[in-house]
């Protein structure tokens, strides 16, 4: 018995050095990005480019791993800036930002590049953060973005899905549509179009600012949270244990919500 004790103890000694003489092959660099870093990036890169946009042209942000923040002027000229930040040079050579532009869109998209499969399954992510100053006759168009995402007025549809971090919209004129979004929401909305605003999948509350012009018939389904109406105009009916329909002005241009984890509330756009 005691030598099968024995077999079994030298058989996982041996188990044990052999993965750590194959972990010693590994670069330096991908054992680096194993290390755990809880003090600021120490390697940096910036982005800095300008374009000229056309009226409406569309703007994408996809695949950021950053908060988003966009200043929106009377201008034709589009100024980005990327600042890009990683805890090794190789974390932040593994993961691109690319950008692509004409005069009819602009489009900047966070792409992982290949590595080693221990650097991609192990290693330190790189982030980004986007400062963008825009045109404000745009439509805009955002996916995937980890972190806040803030802009000022656009005049333009406004559309964003898969964002983690508050959303914060100045004001946006036409159709807007919202989906999955893990954070609080604000929204101000001058006019509104034939396609109106949906809402679906918000894990946050949601202030909804509405122009004096906007009449709109709101339907919400599916509500983990009240609506409430700081608005004179605005009637609300809860029509279901988790239903609630409300008529904004004279009513017309639908708003729908459904999978809302919050409140909705109505305010004055200001």
């Amino acid at each position: 018995m005691k030598r099968i004790v024995i077999l079994i103890v030298l058989v996982t000694i041996a188990g044990v050095a052999g993965v750590v003489v194959r972990s010693s092959k590994c670069s330096v660099g991908e054992l680096r990005g194993l290390v755990s870093h809880n003090n600021a990036a120490d390697v940096r890169e910036e982005i800095r480019q300008s374009y000229e946009l056309s009226p409406g042209a569309r703007v994408e942000l996809i695949g950021l791993n950053g908060a988003v923040k966009i200043e929106t002027s009377d201008s034709k000229t589009a100024e980005v800036y990327v600042e890009r930040t990683a805890a090794t040079q190789e974390s932040l050579d593994r993961r691109k930002v690319t950008i692509e532009a004409d005069a009819n869109s602009l489009r900047i998209r966070g792409e992982k590049a290949e590595g080693s499969l221990l650097s991609r399954f192990f290693g330190s992510s790189a982030a980004e953060r986007v400062t963008l100053k825009l045109p404000r006759q745009i439509s805009l168009y955002a996916k995937g973005v980890n972190g806040a995402f803030v802009t000022s007025d656009i005049e333009g549809p406004v559309e964003a899905s898969g964002i983690n971090g508050r959303v914060q919209i100045g004001s946006a004129v036409g159709r807007a549509a919202f989906k999955g979004i893990n954070g609080s929401m604000v929204v101000g909305l001058k006019k509104l179009d034939a396609d109106g605003v949906s809402l679906s999948g918000i894990n946050g509350n949601i202030e909804l600012q509405l122009g004096s012009d906007v009449n709109a018939d709101f339907d919400a389904r599916g509500m983990n949270g009240k609506v409430i109406s700081e608005m004179p105009n605005v009637q609300i009916e809860k029509t279901k244990r988790r239903n609630y329909w409300a008529r904004i002005g004279t009513g017309g241009t639908g708003i729908t919500a459904k999978g809302i984890n919050g409140n909705i509330r109505f305010t004055d756009y200001r």
